[in-house]
Parts: structure tokens; C-alpha cells; sequence
């Protein structure tokens, strides 16, 4: 589609005069900033005691730069990919074919349809897809609980890290990014109203993440 916001936002910047395109999509720049700042970062911070690391992907750059870092480190860092419903990205990480799963999310910046320059080449050893229920229902969990007002795609990556630690078991070391700020979605991921209408229910202030709320 030549009027996608990405092709559209290149041939603006070809046509204006001081304008630079960062396309960060496919420029590599991207995933290089993750494998010389982020993953050695988590790598230090850990102090090598790593057993996995698992997050959504929009552009690529922070998983690929991040597990490619790791990677290098201890090649049995497990990596995994985590995608919000209405993407493509778990499944090509788990078959190789680019199938959608579910028929779309509330998330932002987070899933593709295509294999981006900066996810190309890497490494996935598993993939997970989670409903957007799911993920709201970590929204309200971390806030209410834990003090933090964060965005979706953060708690689609925390649900993810916990199905990662089940997955790996009893005493391993899992990583993720907390990547956006609740503040940006005040008026809808915190709004009854929008959430009923997106088929979605607003949990309590007391309700905690059921653990057997987490994708098989």
C-alpha cells in the first residue's frame, strides 16, 4: 500500500527540503542501539544470570539488538516473542509463515504483518500470543498492585515474562522491557466505557492476575 504511514512518511521527507526520515522500521541503526546499549545493560544488571528474556516486537529493533547481545553472551538464553492478537509475528516465530492470530488488539506500536530489516535473522526459540483481556487485566494488576501506571504493550510484556518463567520452570532468571507509560492511555485503556466497548470489562481495584489466565 503506498499510502501506508510508513511509505508515506518516506516520500514526505524525499520531498521536503531539511527533512530527515528515520524509518525506523528497517534501519538497522535501530536493533545496533539495543545490542550496544540495552542488551549489555540487562547482561550487567543480571550479572549474567540470565535464563530468558521475552518481549513484543513493532519495529524489531529492541528484541533483535537485545537477543543478539545475549545471544552472544550465553547461547542458552532463551528468547522469546510475545504478540498481542491481530499480528503475525508469533507464528512466523514458531513455523516460519506469516499467519494472523485473532482478529486484532487494543495494543499499540506492537505486531506486524511483515518481517521488518531489524527482526530479520533473529533468533526466537519461543513465541506466545495474548488477548487483549489478558493484557488489561495485567494493566489493572500492576497498577492497583504494584504501583505501576503502565501502558499495554508493558503489561502484554510482564504476562509474557511470567508465561516464559513457567515455561523454563522453577528457578530461572526472565527478563522483559516495560516500554510505554500508562499516562498516554488515560482516556481509553482506563475508561470503562471505551473498554466495553471494545468487548473488554474493567477489573476491580482488588482483583489480582489469575496465574491460569496465562496463554497454553
Amino acid at each position: 500500500d503506498e499510502n501506508n504511514y510508513v511509505k508515506l512518511a518516506g516520500r514526505i521527507a524525499e520531498e521536503m527540503d531539511n527533512a530527515v526520515w528515520a524509518n525506523q522500521f528497517d534501519n538497522t541503526a535501530n536493533r545496533d542501539a539495543h545490542y550496544q546499549g540495552t542488551g549489555p545493560e540487562i547482561w550487567q544488571q543480571t550479572e549474567g544470570a540470565l535464563d530468558g528474556f521475552i518481549c513484543a516486537t513493532g519495529t524489531g529493533g529492541t528484541l533483535a539488538g537485545i537477543s543478539r547481545y545475549l545471544k552472544e553472551q550465553n547461547n542458552k538464553v532463551t528468547i522469546g516473542l510475545a504478540d498481542p492478537h491481530g499480528s503475525a509475528l508469533a507464528q512466523w516465530a514458531l513455523s516460519g509463515e506469516l499467519s494472523l492470530v485473532g482478529d486484532g488488539s487494543i495494543t499499540e506500536g506492537i505486531g506486524n504483518g511483515r518481517i521488518t530489516a531489524n527482526l530479520a535473522d533473529t533468533v526466537i526459540d519461543k513465541a506466545v500470543s495474548i488477548d487483549d483481556q489478558t493484557t488489561v487485566n495485567m494493566v489493572y494488576h500492576l497498577l492497583n498492585h504494584e504501583g505501576l501506571l503502565l501502558g499495554a504493550s508493558s503489561a502484554l510484556n510482564v504476562v509474557a515474562a511470567l508465561w516464559l518463567a513457567k515455561e523454563l520452570g522453577p528457578g530461572h532468571t526472565i527478563a522483559t522491557i516495560l516500554c510505554d507509560s500508562g499516562i498516554r492511555y488515560q482516556s481509553r485503556l482506563f475508561n470503562e466505557n471505551w473498554l466495553n466497548s471494545k468487548g473488554l470489562s474493567m477489573p476491580s481495584s482488588t482483583d489480582r492476575f489469575d496465574m491460569t489466565d496465562l496463554p497454553q
